[in-house]
């Protein structure tokens, strides 16, 4: 006896087969809510969800429609697309440090050398403007002890010389935040050298244990030529 699923199957082989080319392009797979394999020419909207297959007119699949994610699961995919994203830009960016490094030094004194040029630069515009605050301050000092004297001869200080005062001291705190800014700086910049050193060296290391086993697997393979038997 032949089952309703073959049955089903049989009528649709021979409806393909009466029925025109321009019906007989693609038809659609899917379960329907009883649990049921359907094929059919489409796929109703409320199963399109749940996803189907595409088969050709040789009863071929030629795609596969996955059913939609869940809220959660969208969430789960994100979160892994997002990490993968990640993990090739820090992969990116290692490439890039260590190739400019390759480029740029030979040695880790060269990038010391060139740490030290950094911050020579670096501590000579910090000790100007360190220079510059001494002086203001000086001159403030100066407007300070002469306002000092006017009123104890019981004068009147002048405005000009209140207005020299207050914008001196406005330009003091200016100098002290980029006094600040500058040893700010100078520790990046020596963190940063000194990251570019701890690089560098893990890559000569890298370098050193390639040239190790190079140099064992030629010695290896010069054995075997001199010792046929092994």
């Amino acid at each position: 006896m032949i089952s309703t699923t073959n049955l089903r199957y049989a009528l649709l082989a021979m409806a393909l087969v009466m029925a025109p080319a321009s019906f007989a392009a693609n038809l659609y797979r899917y379960i329907n809510d009883d649990g049921v394999t359907v094929v059919d020419y489409q796929v109703p909207a409320a199963f399109v969800g749940k996803g189907y297959e595409v088969l050709n007119k040789d009863g071929v699949v030629v795609q596969v429609v996955p059913r939609e994610l869940t809220g959660e699961e969208k969430k789960v995919l994100n979160a892994q697309q997002e990490l993968e994203a990640a993990a090739k830009a820090e992969q990116q960016r290692l490439r890039e440090w260590d190739e400019s490094l390759l480029l740029r030094y030979s040695t880790v004194e060269d990038i010391e050398a060139a740490r030290e040029r950094a911050l020579r630069d670096l501590r000579i515009r910090l000790s100007i403007l360190k220079s510059n605050k001494r002086s203001l301050r000086q001159q403030v000092e100066n407007y300070q002890a002469q306002a000092a004297d006017l009123e104890r001869s019981g004068r009147e200080v002048d405005m000009a010389r209140i207005s020299a005062i207050e914008d001196i001291q406005t330009e003091i705190e200016s100098t002290e935040r980029s006094i600040n800014d500058r040893a700010r700086e100078i520790e990046d910049v020596s963190a940063a050298y000194q990251q570019d050193i701890e690089r560098f060296r893990m890559l000569l290391e890298v370098v050193e244990l390639r040239q190790t086993l190079l140099a064992r697997q030629q010695a290896e393979r010069e054995q075997e030529k001199a010792d046929p038997r092994r």
